[in-house]
């Protein structure tokens, strides 16, 4: 028998300005497979950079994705930006119990988070034991204003759907990576890489050694600078010139004059990121190799343009290439948008590569879990939830 096994599916969603991808996966064993995907146009005006601003809106077209994929799952992974979250490692005594952490944590997140508690949602999780004092242990600290998670599951209840986890987008890249790691010398161990997911208005920079997060990075680029230039040099409207971005049939002079513009800029962003890094920490060398991802990854011939550029190693992230696909799913057009798929699966890992421990309290409302993957080591595979009301 090819699989084992199977857990329950999930859906994973990735929510921009552009579209509403999914993803519907199980695991068998240690092997991924594709049960459904699909992609919806977001209503116009209904997400801001990051931000939902009509639920209902982005509910429907999740509920037409749904449809679309004839997805089965009901429980959705989703993740919030990196730039919506503040992380912080902090100490505490080794000694505590886990009811005494808890309420230490509770004390402590005031000092850290610039907020009022009680507009706030946050998570902890143990790291383990400190470098310098074996009599502390590292705890890592994970918040956000709750109204960022609250704009997602209000989409998604829209949609009908049950919101399962919330992630935040950088630590849960690591669970992505893992389908990355064919493509990593010594499948990432001892390497750093760089990962530049590509978005639609926005772009995530990430550097990761030994396949764990240790720098990270958003700006406001992304594909949809390239489809309003389509707009303005040919006189097309948004729809149109999205579907001419994709499918071909622009004039002669669209390279030249419009995507060959749009991939200097984007060079320019990858090699400002690396510098960036260099300069964020002693010691930071150049990463071994970078893997672009996201609808951008779609150029032809973008890998080798930013690593002539940029003097790097680059390819194409394929995080298909270690996964299988269920029958009725249309290979080629999976093949399609195998790109973005490394958004989609970032969360959604998360639920297969980490048992979890949720508590629930009449205090707080238990849909929302921040995963804290970036820092968090083997032996330590729990997470807590917690929602101010």
């Amino acid at each position: 028998m090819l699989f084992g096994k199977k857990s329950q599916p999930l859906l994973g969603l990735d929510i921009t300005t552009s579209s509403v991808k999914l993803i519907e996966l199980s695991r068998s064993g240690k092997r991924y497979r594709v049960e459904a995907y699909s992609a919806e146009p977001t209503p116009p005006s209904s997400v801001n950079e990051k931000a939902i601003v009509d639920a209902k809106a982005v509910g429907e077209a999740i509920r037409r994705a749904v449809k679309r994929a004839g997805a089965k799952a009901t429980d959705v992974a989703i993740a919030i930006s990196g730039d919506a979250a503040i992380t912080k490692v902090i100490q505490m005594p080794s000694s505590l119990s886990e009811r005494d952490l808890e309420g230490q944590v509770e004390i402590q997140a005031d000092q850290y988070i610039p907020f009022p508690m009680e507009e706030v949602s946050f998570d902890y999780e143990i790291v383990g034991p400190n470098e310098n004092d074996p009599e502390l242990m590292d705890v890592l600290l994970v918040a956000t204003r709750t109204e960022n998670g609250d704009q997602r599951e209000s989409a998604v209840q829209a949609a009908g759907l049950n919101t399962h986890i919330v992630d935040v987008e950088a630590f849960a890249l690591e669970n992505a990576c893992q389908l990355l790691s064919h493509q990593i010398p010594d499948n990432g161990t001892n390497q750093t890489v760089a990962i530049v997911d590509i978005g639609a208005s926005s772009t995530t920079f990430s550097v990761l050694q030994d396949l764990k997060v240790v720098y990270t990075r958003d700006f406001a680029f992304g594909g949809q600078q390239l489809t309003e230039e389509i707009m303005r040099t040919y006189g097309l409207s948004m729809e149109d010139a999205g579907r001419a971005k994709k499918q071909g049939g622009l004039p002669s002079n669209y390279q030249p004059e419009v995507l060959e513009p749009f991939v200097d800029d984007m060079t320019q962003q990858v090699s400002r990121s690396l510098q960036f890094y260099l300069a964020s920490g002693g010691g930071r060398e150049q990463p071994d190799m970078i893997l672009v991802c996201g609808g951008c990854a779609n150029i032809p011939g973008i890998a080798d343009v930013i690593s002539s550029r940029v003097g790097i190693p680059t390819e194409v992230g394929d995080p298909l290439g270690q996964m299988a696909a269920l029958s009725q799913v249309s290979i080629p057009g999976l093949w399609k948008h195998k790109y973005w798929f490394v958004m989609v699966k970032q969360s959604f890992l998360a639920v297969f590569t980490k048992p979890r421990l949720v508590r629930q309290s009449a205090r707080y409302r238990s849909w929302v879990i921040y995963r804290a993957l970036a820092f968090c080591s083997a032996q330590h595979r729990m997470c807590r939830t917690k929602q101010n009301c």
